[in-house]
Parts: C-alpha cells; structure tokens; sequence
C-alpha cells in the first residue's frame, strides 16, 4: 500500500512545530506525494493561530513544488456537546476539517462513557471528515462504538504515525491497534497521517502502514492511498 497524500501536518502557525508551509511542501515533493494537508491547530490549544489564519489560508497557493495543498485545520473539541474552535462558517471556508481531544482545550478526559457521546456528536458534523489520533489513552472511547460511527457518518479514523512511534501521545499503541482491527472487520474508513510537527516527519508513515497491514485493513478502506479515492472523499475534483 503507498499513500499519496500526507493529511495531518502542522507549520509555525500551531505554535509548537518548526517548518513553513513551504517546507512542509517541499518535504512532501522530495518524498513523491501528490498532496499535503496543512492542518494547523484550532485557536483553542495554547499557542495556537488565530482564527483569521483560517480566513486567511485562501492567500496559500493550491500548488507547491508540483504538490496540492489541502487548506485545513486540526480542530480542538472544546466541550462534551461536540462543539469544534471554530465557527462553521470558517469551517466551510477550509478544503479539509479534522478534528480531535487535545490537552488544555477544556475536556478532562477519563470519562469513556462522555468521551464516546461527544465524539460520535463530533463526526454527525458533515464537515469534520476525519478524527485524529483516536487512540490517545488520555481520553478512552468505546472503540467498537467509535468505528461504528465512523462508518455510519463516512468520518475516516486516523492511524498516526506520532502516536505509534511514541513521539507523541504514548502509550496509544495498544488502543490504536484494537481500532485498526475493528475497522478492518467493520469496514470504517481510515487516513493514515504522519502528524509531522516539522518538514523531516512530512511522509513518514512505517509504523501505521504496518499496524494497518497486520491488521487486515483493505487498501480500498484507506482514503489516502489512492488519489481519486482522496479527492472523492474530500469532495473535489481533478
């Protein structure tokens, strides 16, 4: 299986990593994707953009280095209703809305039971097209409900590079797999991300690509492993 598109990148503008859309571009053409979701968090993480950086990424070229650029967001979930850091109306404005639990955002998230509610509330929002990280063990789901959502919403489940190479969110090995295993029997969809925080992560994708094979998911169940199949998803054409 290869991917062709990296979803889940951040630049400068999260506050927490180190490279330039550019960069970001250029590192996605030196490892041969056709695509690159720029996917900066949503104003309510610490450090994050202000939402005018959203209603200004018209200004970013939809071509960099010969790779189309996805105008996105990584989107906090703010509260147990569902409710996302930033209007829909800047929401519909983006190519690509992600959205996930984040530290500091205003869920303390041991509560699986609240955790799961508000994350099916999440993907009934028909723009957030996929969820990150879902298998960060500081806010437990009920996977099984998760990926059954999933499928009834067409939201795409994340498998992320960072969390499996514990990089990020350690510790979510073990969830990640349970949720690989259940979309595959299911049939959920699923983006694999690298959750690249500077330019040399940008295309990195071993260990989710291996957790996906082991657990039996289709090729055809991976949005971004095909380019048609990502621009249908996406809603877009050629």
């Amino acid at each position: 299986m290869k991917i062709i598109a990296d979803m889940h990148t951040h630049t400068l503008a999260s506050g927490h990593a180190y490279s330039t859309i550019n960069e970001l571009a250029n590192a996605a053409a030196q490892a041969g994707l056709r695509g690159l979701g720029i996917t900066d968090h949503g104003p309510g993480l610490p450090g994050g953009p202000h939402r005018y950086h959203f209603c200004a990424m018209r200004f970013v070229p939809a071509t960099i280095a010969g790779v189309r650029i996805f105008r996105g967001v990584e989107a906090n979930i703010l509260d147990h209703t569902g409710r996302l850091d930033l209007e829909q109306d800047v929401l519909e404005s983006l190519d690509y809305v992600m959205a996930g639990f984040h530290e500091d955002c205003g869920i303390c998230g041991q509560d699986r039971d609240r955790n799961t509610k508000t994350l099916l509330a999440v993907m009934e929002n028909p723009l957030v097209k996929c969820i990150s990280h879902p298998g960060n063990p500081i806010f437990p789901l009920h996977y099984e409900e998760v990926v059954m959502g999933a499928l009834a919403t067409d939201t795409a489940l994340e498998l992320n590079n960072s969390s499996l190479a514990a990089v990020s969110r350690k510790g979510s090995g073990e969830n990640c797999a349970e949720i690989a295993r259940l979309c595959a029997r299911i049939g959920a969809r699923v983006m694999i991300g690298s959750d690249a925080h500077i330019c040399q992560g940008v295309g990195v994708f071993d260990q989710a690509l291996q957790l996906a094979a082991e657990a039996g998911i289709a090729e055809g169940q991976v949005v971004n492993a095909s380019w048609e199949r990502l621009l249908d998803f996406l809603g877009f054409s050629e």
